[in-house]
């Protein structure tokens, strides 16, 4: 992780300071935990988002609904959600918050809720506030839910920034590939695919629902769909890798593989078909 955001420092930059708990302090601690971080003096609201749900951020209309109510603190919520966790009131806590510093002094160094404890001695003094998100969104902390987050976010690209969207004829539908990703001849890509940098797709694949990450290569007339691709993996020749087969960092799938909804940690040569879903260690 802290590999990744120095990578996103030089891209963007920007500074980025990383607070780690030593241990769990549920979702309020860690703000007490990184106080000094995220006061700077100037009195301005900051963000609070959870690290595993996908939408549209709309943070400038966030911050406007904030500043209008004179809210302590605001919560965006969610119309509707297949697998709803907290709820606000009839609609489900989308995970983003926005938050002034006075915040901060109600929350100990010690493990807190920020839903359970936290936000309800706002709302009995009358400055918590909950905003409709517009757009999408989607809680992508597991597997599945990861891959509809993807179909979700292409379609969101799509209206909102088609030129990033891939083209050609061996495109079906959204389709993202990074422009350091190399795509041989023959192949059928989409719909619902992202291909991360440095990546190498040969020649006669079919990708389809599936997410491609950094320098993976998928060889020659294999198939993937609804799967995840992790890091530096490689998918064999003719290779057939499909219903949320998951792939760790490092992985190499043989020749002719058939993987059926395996889960492969890192570092792993699979040499011989997963049948039935499975973890493999």
């Amino acid at each position: 992780m802290l590999n990744f955001l120095k990578d996103f420092e030089s891209k963007l930059g920007i500074k980025i300071t990383c607070s780690q708990e030593t241990e769990p302090l549920g979702t309020a601690g860690p703000l007490a935990l990184a106080r000094d971080k995220l006061i700077d003096g100037s009195g301005e609201p900051f963000f609070v988002l959870n690290s595993d749900v996908i939408s549209e951020y709309p943070f400038a209309e966030l911050i406007r609904f904030h500043k209008s109510r004179g809210s302590e603190a605001t919560i965006m919520v969610d119309r509707f959600v297949e697998k709803p966790r907290i709820f606000v009131g009839n609609k489900i806590n989308a995970g983003i918050y926005l938050l002034n510093p006075s915040v901060l002094d109600r929350i100990e160094l010690k493990p807190t809720s920020i839903e359970k404890e936290v936000f309800p001695k706002i709302a009995a003094d009358g400055k918590l506030h909950a905003m409709v998100l517009p757009g999408f969104w989607m809680d992508i902390g597991q597997p599945k839910d990861y891959i509809t987050g993807l179909r979700l976010y292409l379609e969101a690209t799509r209206r909102r920034k088609p030129y990033k969207l891939a083209v050609g004829p061996h495109i079906v539908g959204n389709v993202l590939v990074h422009e350091t990703a190399v795509i041989g001849e023959g192949c059928l890509i989409g719909p619902d695919v992202a291909i991360g940098p440095g990546c190498v797709v040969e020649d006669g694949v079919r990708l389809s629902r599936c997410t491609v990450m950094r320098a993976a290569r998928i060889k020659k007339h294999s198939c993937i769909s609804g799967s995840i691709i992790g890091w530096h993996s490689t998918v064999g020749q003719w290779a057939r890798v499909e219903n949320m087969t998951i792939l760790g960092e490092d992985v190499h799938v043989c020749d002719e593989v058939y993987s059926n909804g395996g889960v492969v940690l890192p570092h792993k040569e699979i040499k011989s078909s997963i049948l039935n879903p499975a973890i493999v260690m």
